[in-house]
């Protein structure tokens, strides 16, 4: 019986024997491909994603969102969102959250109105964020060819979440996705 677990761990160990004729130590050690039935990948992982009132994009924390609106374009990108307290000993069902929004190339002047950024949580509530106290405040429009960056707050449920811009007729454009941890 010995005798035969070793030769079997021979052959194994060899390349002999595995089945589709690969070696043990083939560079095709993966899980396999994607079946063939199911559709090609049509975008690349990190990429900057369109986002219209028709077909909003759903992205990351940190990946852009090229908005077209209806008189323009603008580049927005959503990080966050650092919260106080990591790594304490009682984490609270909730915490304070802080977000940074970047717009930038607008194409023509963009409006930006606060009441137009939106989160939800894993619950289903909505949050209306405001301005950092103390922080400047975003221009009222963003002139083509600038950059704005401004950071907004609310004090949400720990999980997960979607940070939401919809200035157009309140529908939204872009999603980006996050999670709130405070551990």
């Amino acid at each position: 019986m010995l005798a035969v677990v070793v030769a079997l761990a021979a052959l194994v160990l060899t390349g002999c024997g595995i089945p589709g004729g690969h070696t043990a130590s083939s560079a095709d050690d993966t899980y396999g491909g994607l079946p063939t039935f199911l559709p090609r990948q049509s975008f690349a992982p990190d990429s900057v994603l369109t986002g219209t009132a028709a077909r909003p994009a759903l992205t990351t924390e940190g990946d852009g969102v090229q908005v077209m609106l209806p008189d323009a374009s603008v580049l927005a990108t959503v990080t966050g969102p650092e919260v106080p307290g990591e790594g304490l000993p009682y984490q609270a069902d909730a915490t304070t959250c802080t977000w940074t929004v970047t717009l930038t190339g607008a194409s023509a002047p963009v409006p930006i109105v606060i009441a137009d950024f939106t989160l939800i949580d894993h619950l289903g509530l909505v949050y209306h964020p405001t301005v950092v106290p103390g922080s400047k405040a975003p221009p009222a429009t963003l002139a083509p060819g600038h950059s704005v960056t401004f950071q907004l707050r609310a004090v949400m449920a720990v999980g997960e979440g979607l940070m939401r811009w919809a200035p157009v007729d309140k529908k939204i454009v872009a999603s980006w996705d996050f999670e709130v941890e405070n551990d």
